[in-house]
């Protein structure tokens, strides 16, 4: 086992890692034919090694549960109909379809397919990825008609947006005046039947360094996107322009957001043909809703006089805080277990959903009585418990009647398989069970426990821990650790039919770290763990799998890491810093590469979390978690699979290339690399591609812990 790594010896004097040389930089022309070779011989020698009957057998498993027609088919109510996008083995692009109500309760549901996208992909020659409609609120007493419809053609986030009338079950001919909006990383919302506002390619100039809209401008039906009229525009340094047009009858107002980074935000509403800037902190979420402003800061500030908590939930009338009042309202004061992640406006309530050490809690908020709040007793212990308005603006006039206070309730755990409900928050009548996802594995044979592990500077870090109920703490068990401590995302518990068949059953223990950067706590804990502190949530990962160790459920040989995106960062360095640890490391579309993530695809954006390499004081800190850098000859690393996808447009594959290739050039092996033609940043188009994205990995981890060969 190698000793610890110390920041100092991963900065060593080697220059092909301490200095800035780059010899990969060929590797980031992501369609080039050299690069393209490159990929393509490597994942000929995967795919080698994944060749054979076991393997097939568990890939088909998982494909099994991708496919299952059993599954809960998610619905969203427009006006009479309950739409829902499904994809299986006979529609592996899928379908979009709609039912009744009296129909979706029941056994089998009467679908009518509106637009089959697998049958489009052929027709038009491209293998078009669904990324949902945006539907044009109809007048009343008219039914819902008119849509925008975004499709990849790569499963990249650049999608072209075109308009879709669900009554005649087409797409607009743009001759007729139909909206077309081409391929790029487009956001469009309806003005009215014949406008929208739409960020977009503009062309030169119109894109942010992070390669977003920096602009939203007015397009008119009929009209050339050149001749779109400027309506909002953010400096190119800024993370993106984004304006939504609220059409709550009676609340109809346009509200622009300059996104100056993930965490920073200008807020304006249109009053009066100009653009009036909300007086806000510009680390302070806010949600414009009927006549109310609801606020929740990032950070404890002080705003007209009163004390706002970071991460508690503040409200006050529009009206009166555009005159200048302070009257906020306390909505939800968080504390040291319990944070605010999710609200929902139905009619009538407000619908708060909160985690209390990582278990759900929900709360109904009544702003008749000052946001009086009154739990609802639906949340089991260890689990993910979601509520959504099922349609707020819902006007009593339909078959159902007045749905305007109803809500959908998920429910979710690691061996509890999802199961939906509808509630009706008037009259408090318990919620009315839909529809229960199926078991894909044996949950009876296993247990699911909460640990704390002391991390570096004393902090408590909750993780979850999957396991068969007789467990021997022999230090022999395989386990999977789980984990992301990033951009205040919060990992909760959450059932996998192919975790379950893939990795637990056969055998292994599955364990989820709830690490700083997240945000299982709320802002603060995202915020302890960002930029110079961003070593915390490797301390903290590594603090989890101390703890497994020393409790003698696992050790070394047997303990695998596997994180995506920032999670593949956050492995990364488990893999560079913490070797002595892991005995595998599987790494997915990562950023791995800090001195050149701002460079590359979307990673500008992403500054306000990491740093700035281009300041020397920020690259000093970057430097000592930037794995590409930390590489260095002689350590006894674990085995590594890294995976990406060459259609990523968000991270991109080339730092996973590179890492790659310098690992290949220092001769650390065990080392698999695979990358998956498209599917953008999930890295799969369809069922049968997320299948071989679970299985490649699980099977990758099961081999290294075994001793098998790889």
């Amino acid at each position: 086992m190698a000793d610890p790594v110390s920041p100092a010896q991963q900065n060593s004097t080697d220059s092909l890692h301490d200095s800035l040389h780059d010899e990969n930089l060929w590797l980031e022309e992501t369609y080039g034919e050299e690069a393209l070779s490159w990929v393509r011989e490597r994942n000929a020698r995967t795919e080698a090694k994944l060749s054979g009957p076991a393997y097939a057998a568990l890939e088909e498993q998982i494909l099994e549960v991708l496919d299952a027609k059993e599954r809960i088919p998610g619905v969203v109510k427009r006006g009479e109909h309950y739409y829902n996008y499904w994809t299986d083995e006979a529609n592996p692009r899928g379908i979009w379809r709609r039912t009744s109500w009296d129909s979706y309760l029941s056994e089998s549901p009467e679908w009518e397919t509106v637009l089959d996208v697998d049958a489009l992909g052929a027709a038009e020659g491209t293998q078009w990825v669904w990324h949902g409609p945006a539907f044009l609120r109809p007048q009343p007493g008219e039914p819902y008609r008119r849509c925008l419809i975004a499709l990849s053609p790569d499963g990249g986030d650049a999608h072209i947006l075109r308009e879709f009338d669900v009554l005649t079950k087409s797409f607009v001919d743009p001759a007729d005046g139909g909206f077309v909006v081409p391929v790029a990383k487009s956001s469009a919302d309806w003005q009215d039947a014949d406008t929208l506002i739409v960020g977009t390619n503009f062309g030169p100039g119109s894109l942010t360094t992070s390669s977003y809209p920096r602009s939203a401008r007015i397009l008119r039906r009929g009209q050339q996107l050149e001749a779109a009229e400027p309506y909002f525009e953010v400096p190119a340094d800024h993370m993106m322009a984004s304006v939504q047009h609220d059409d709550t009858p009676g609340y109809e107002r346009d509200i622009a957001v300059d996104v100056i980074d993930f965490f920073a935000k200008r807020y304006y509403l249109r009053q009066g043909g100009e653009w009036l800037q909300l007086e806000l902190p510009e680390d302070m979420d806010a949600d414009v809703h009927r006549e109310w402003l609801l606020l929740r800061p990032q950070s404890g500030t002080e705003l007209r006089g009163r004390a706002l908590e970071a991460g508690g939930l503040y409200a006050i009338r529009l009206a009166d805080f555009l005159a200048g009042t302070a009257e906020f309202i306390e909505v939800f004061r968080p504390d040291a277990q319990t944070s605010l992640q999710s609200l929902s406006w139905t009619r009538n309530y407000l619908l708060l959903g909160l985690l209390q050490d990582v278990s759900s809690k929900i709360l109904v908020a009544d702003p008749a009585r000052g946001f009086a709040a009154e739990e609802l007793e639906a949340c089991p212990p260890l689990h993910s418990v979601s509520i959504s308005a099922l349609d707020p603006d819902d006007d009593g006039q339909g078959a159902e009647g007045d749905v305007s206070d109803d809500y959908w309730l998920t429910i979710t755990g690691f061996l509890t398989p999802t199961t939906l409900l509808r509630g009706r928050i008037r009259g408090g009548a318990t919620a009315q069970h839909i529809k229960s996802a199926p078991s894909f594995f044996d949950e009876s044979r296993f247990s699911v426990t909460q640990h704390f592990a002391i991390s570096a500077d004393g902090t408590r870090v909750p993780y979850f821990q999957v396991s068969p109920t007789i467990l021997e703490l022999n230090g022999d068990n395989p386990v999977y650790l789980s984990g992301y401590g990033g951009f205040e995302l919060s990992r909760t518990p959450a059932y996998s039919g192919g975790l379950g068949r893939g990795w637990l059953e056969p055998g292994g223990s599955y364990v989820l770290a709830n690490i700083r950067g997240g945000g299982e706590y709320g802002p603060e804990w995202h915020l302890s763990a960002i930029k110079q502190n961003r070593h915390r949530s490797y301390e903290d990962f590594a603090a989890v799998a101390r703890d497994l160790i020393e409790r003698a459920v696992t050790r070394r040989e047997k303990l695998a890491c596997q994180g995506g995106s920032n999670g593949g960062l956050l492995v990364g360095n488990m893999l560079t810093r913490y070797p002595e640890l892991f005995g595998a490391v599987s790494c997915g579309v990562p950023l791995l590469d800090m001195h050149r993530y701002t460079k590359l695809d979307a990673g500008y954006s992403w500054i306000a979390e990491y740093g700035d390499p281009e300041i020397p004081e920020e690259w000093e800190y970057l430097k000592t978690f930037s794995p590409y850098h930390l590489l260095r000859e002689g350590a006894d690393y674990p085995a590594a699979f890294i995976w990406t996808a060459t259609s990523d447009d968000r991270v991109g594959p080339a730092q996973a290339r590179k890492m790659a290739a310098r690992m290949e050039r220092m001769g650390i092996q065990p080392l698999w690399f695979y990358e998956s033609l498209e599917g953008g940043h999930s890295g799969a188009a369809d069922n049968r591609q997320a299948a071989r994205l679970q299985a490649a990995p699980l099977e990758f981890m099961w081999r290294a812990l075994h001793g098998e060969e790889l």
